[in-house]
This record gives structure tokens, C-alpha cells and sequence, in this order.
């Protein structure tokens, strides 16, 4: 199963128990492709991390392998100067370069580090996606007020999770498109808006692959997106998986304790 994650330093704690909960759902090999840059002003992801990870992994099953690979250049060379400065951080944009980076493969499960497998990935990634782009979820909120530009014809898909088709991808320039777009167009959500825009061939399926809101028995990927609360005053809501206090005493989620005592432990092995 070949997984795609992008990020700095930060996103490491969520990176850990993202992977560790894949390790516990699924009985497959586990291929994990990491990207990350060096850019003023952020810290990129230590080789020495991935390596300490790797080695936990194996543990577990001696054919996991976990691998970062720095696209600096790449991204260097293909600069969104226009949104650089977001409400995400640049990293947020490195998903778009993938197909510029040979050693990724046709089929790849890309995941935000808020994401958490509560049931077996390979239920999303063992679809058939060969006439697909894009495999996802619509996002919660998205769904209900982007739709108003007819363009996306009320599919607005979340690029949290995201069963992707390199081959496809290529073909079309789908990231190609997205990447001009960034360059010049300032977009509150980049990436994701981009995307959708240009995504000629990309499939829904159900919120379970992709819950945004609330688990339930049959969740298969809980994404621990912003969420905005209207009570007693409107503001927005960002609780992360390793904001543990907050996630048990706030949102009253214990669906994966036994992954976060786990991730505890690895923490002090991977990043102290």
C-alpha cells in the first residue's frame, strides 16, 4: 500500500500517529513516501527522524518502509509566490508536485498528518481508480457553500484524503494546472480549491473514507480538519490528534487511546 505525506518538522507528531494507526488497520505492506523542502523560516524533516520511524515500523513487519524524500529544488523552481503566506503553511502545496518526483508510484494514498485510520485502509485504497484522478470525500463544509460557483458542480471534494493515479494525473496536468494556478491566483485554500477546479475525472465516495465531523463504528479515516462552532459565540474549533487533553475532555474521542499511548512512547525514541 503506497501512502503519500508532505510537511516540516511540525507535522511530525501527527505524522507518527497517523502511521502507527495504518500499522494497527491493515495487515498489508506499508510503502510510506514522505515530501519535505527546506524554506526561510521553517524547519524540514530531519532524515535521521524517518530513519528512527523506519526502524519502528520494522518491528512490526520487516517489509515496511517509510522514506523522505526533499524536493527543495523542485519546489524552488516552481514557486506559488502568490500563496505562500496562507492560513496553511506552504508545505500544504508539496502534494502538487508529486508527479515531478520519479521515484513515487502510479497508485498513492495521500493523508493529512491530522488524519487517523480507525478501520482498514486498503477498503479506499483497493478501489479501482484507473479512470480516476482523484478518489475522495466532499468536504463537510465545502460542500455546502463552494457549490454556489456552478464549476463544481456541487462536488467539492476534501484533499485530505486523496486515492490519486499518477499516470492519470500526468496525463491530464491536473497538478500542472494546479500549480499555475497558485502562482497567480490568491485562494484561502490553494491546493485544495485548485484541485477541484481542474480535476477532470475524480470520483466521491462515502464520508466514512473521509470524517471530518464525528466518528462512528464504520469510520474508516477520522480527519481532525477545523471545525466552526456557532455556540455560545461563533469561532472555529482546531483540536489535532496530539492535542490528547482537548481531544478526550473536548471532543470526548478515546476511538484510538491504545494509538496514542503508542505514540507517547515512540515520540521519546524518534523525536527527544
Amino acid at each position: 500500500m503506497n501512502i503519500l505525506y508532505c510537511g516540516d518538522r511540525n507535522i511530525l507528531d501527527g505524522l507518527i500517529i497517523s502511521v502507527l494507526s495504518l500499522a494497527k488497520q491493515t495487515k498489508e505492506t506499508l510503502n510510506i513516501f514522505v515530501l519535505t523542502m527546506y524554506m526561510k523560516g521553517y524547519e524540514q524533516i530531519p532524515f535521521e527522524v524517518i530513519e528512527k520511524l523506519d526502524e519502528i515500523l520494522k518491528v512490526k513487519n520487516p517489509k515496511h518502509n517509510i522514506q523522505l524524500i526533499d524536493i527543495t529544488e523542485v519546489f524552488m523552481n516552481n514557486m506559488p509566490r502568490m500563496n505562500l503566506s496562507t492560513f496553511f503553511t506552504p508545505y500544504c502545496l508539496l502534494r502538487l508536485y508529486a508527479d515531478l518526483i520519479k521515484e513515487l508510484p502510479k497508485k498513492l494514498l495521500y493523508l493529512d498528518t491530522d488524519v487517523v485510520a480507525l478501520g482498514p485502509p486498503e477498503k479506499l485504497y483497493r478501489m479501482n481508480n484507473d479512470k480516476y484522478e482523484l478518489i475522495g470525500v466532499a468536504d463537510y463544509y465545502g460542500q455546502h457553500w463552494i457549490h454556489t460557483d456552478s464549476i463544481f458542480e456541487d462536488n467539492y471534494m476534501n484533499s485530505g484524503v486523496l486515492l490519486m493515479n499518477m499516470d492519470l494525473i500526468r496525463e491530464t496536468g491536473l497538478f500542472e494546472k494546479a500549480r499555475k494556478r497558485v502562482k497567480w491566483a490568491k485562494m484561502l485554500l490553494p491546493d485544495q480549491t485548485s484541485l477541484n477546479l481542474y480535476a477532470e475525472h475524480k470520483l466521491l465516495v462515502d464520508r466514512k473514507f473521509n470524517e471530518q465531523k464525528k466518528e462512528t463504528e464504520d469510520t474508516i479515516f477520522r480527519h481532525f480538519t477545523t471545525t466552526f462552532k456557532f455556540w455560545p459565540y461563533f469561532h472555529t474549533q482546531k483540536i489535532k490528534p496530539w492535542n490528547i487533553e482537548k481531544l478526550h475532555d473536548v471532543l470526548d474521542c478515546h476511538a484510538f487511546d491504545d494509538i496514542l499511548d503508542e505514540y507517547m512512547d515512540v515520540r521519546k525514541k524518534v523525536l527527544e
